[in-house]
């Protein structure tokens, strides 16, 4: 029915977001370019400038077109319970990654990571 394509759809970056809380400056980056196919398996990284010292302040979303962000993952690697088995989150400090594996055709849209100890900061992805 689907096959995979012949040409990778590439993972694009939207840009990073900052956020000033008192005299602490924050900044999420994520992933700049990757490529995916369908099958494939996709690790999208997101980055904080500084180390939170708890990976429960780190979640991920996905968010389609015209829709409310889903949660994926919360706690940095705590899958929500209707979330597909395929999403997975792993890390700690400043570096985490959302990885989707076995990518399928609903998977290329909006992901979003969320740091929430100092207010909500969002860093966008877009596989398309």
């Amino acid at each position: 029915m689907f096959g995979a394509p012949a040409v990778k759809s590439p993972v694009l970056l939207l840009q990073r977001h900052s956020h000033t809380n008192n005299t602490m400056k924050i900044l999420l980056t994520q992933t700049p370019t990757v490529s995916a196919a369908l099958g494939d398996t996709v690790n999208i990284q997101c980055s904080v400038s500084q180390n939170v010292h708890s990976s429960n302040y780190l979640h991920w979303y996905q968010q389609r077109d015209g829709e409310t962000p889903k949660a994926l993952i919360y706690r940095a690697t705590t899958r929500v319970s209707d979330v597909s088995s395929r999403f997975s989150g792993s890390g700690s400090g400043s570096s985490f990654t959302l990885t989707i594996s076995g990518v399928q055709p609903e998977d290329f849209t909006v992901y979003l990571c969320q740091m929430t100890r100092f207010n909500e900061l969002t860093a966008h992805v877009i596989m398309s």
